[in-house]
């Protein structure tokens, strides 16, 4: 009458099921694929290796690398301030939509961060520097052009 006889596996016996054997597969599979993926390829997977090249070869380009581009150099809490005043004229010329972002490693810290990108003659960097008071005295079109 005891609840012993009743079970599958006696209390205390070492066989596993096979939902157990699959589970511990499937985890040890995981951690060695896991353990060969690099930060880079991550951070590639989860933006999509596409956009990544596009912003490796220089497609597509953060607005820190414009501001390098055309020789201004801020420290990075105003660089932020311009980041900013180029994604709002971004949105306001594509319907409230936001720029395509990627992941890439902060320029001074080498952190991980997610910014936006954007094509290189996009006129939001443009706009960007006409509206932040930062950088309005420091550009004309005319080295936008020679630039891009």
């Amino acid at each position: 009458m005891g609840d012993e006889g009743s079970s599958r596996h006696p209390k205390g016996s070492t066989e596993m099921t096979a939902k157990a054997r699959k589970l511990i597969r499937r985890t040890t599979n995981a951690i060695r694929t896991a353990a060969r993926i690099t930060i880079e390829m991550a951070y590639a997977i989860v933006d999509g290796h596409q956009l990544n090249s596009l912003v490796r070869s220089g497609t597509l380009i953060r607005t820190n690398d414009m501001l390098d581009r055309l020789g201004i150099e801020l420290p990075d809490g105003k660089a932020s301030w311009y980041g900013r005043h180029v994604a709002k004229a971004y949105r306001a010329a594509h319907d409230n939509q936001d720029a395509p972002k990627a992941w890439v490693r902060h320029r001074t810290t080498g952190r991980w961060i997610h910014v936006f990108v954007y094509s290189p003659t996009d006129p939001a960097l443009i706009e960007g520097l006409r509206t932040y008071k930062a950088t309005v005295g420091l550009i004309s079109q005319a080295s936008f052009t020679e630039a891009a």
